[in-house]
C-alpha cells in the first residue's frame, strides 16, 4: 500500500506508465510488470514498472520494495545469462515520468554510448546486439513464476 501522498492521480490521467503501452510485456504480476523498452541500440533494455501510480520507493511498504527489487534483480540475471553484457546498468530516475520503474540496461564494450549512460551523447555507431525476446520471456517466467 502506498504511503500517504504517494498516490499522483489516482487515476492514472496523461502518465504514460500507467496504462500498458505498445512495449511487449514479458513478465507481470498485480503488482508490476517488465517490458521490453524498444530501443534499437540496446534490443534486452527493459523496464520494470510499477502497476499503482507512484513516485518513489520510499512510497512502498517493505514487502512490495523487496518484491520490486527481486523482480529487477530477476530481469538482470536473465540478462546476464542470455547476453553475457559487460555490464547491466540499473536505473531509477522518473524525472521525466514521475511513475515509479526501473531501467535495466544490458551494456557492451562496443555499445554506442559506452561507458557513459545510453541517454548520452553518442561515442560511436555501435554494434547492436541480438536478444532472443521469447527466450528472455521464458526465463523471466522460470525466475519469478506465473505471475499474473
Amino acid at each position: 500500500m502506498p504511503a500517504a501522498g504517494a498516490m499522483l492521480d489516482p487515476a492514472g490521467d496523461g502518465c504514460p506508465l500507467c496504462r500498458a503501452g505498445p512495449e511487449p510485456v514479458l513478465w507481470q504480476d498485480a503488482r508490476c510488470r517488465v517490458v521490453l523498452a524498444g530501443d534499437v541500440d540496446y534490443p534486452g533494455f527493459c523496464r520494470v514498472i510499477w502497476q499503482a501510480h507512484v513516485r518513489e520507493m520510499t512510497d512502498l511498504d517493505p514487502a512490495d520494495r523487496s518484491h520490486l527489487l527481486a523482480v529487477v534483480l530477476a530481469v538482470e540475471a536473465a540478462l546476464r545469462e542470455l547476453l553475457a553484457p559487460l555490464k547491466v546498468n540499473l536505473a531509477s530516475l522518473g524525472n521525466q515520468v514521475p511513475h515509479l520503474h526501473w531501467h535495466v540496461i544490458p551494456r557492451f564494450a562496443d555499445d554506442a554510448h559506452f561507458p557513459d549512460a545510453v541517454w548520452a551523447p553518442r561515442r560511436r555507431p555501435g554494434i547492436p546486439h541480438r536478444m532472443d525476446a521469447a527466450a528472455l520471456q521464458a526465463r523471466l517466467l522460470a525466475l519469478l513464476g506465473a505471475g499474473a
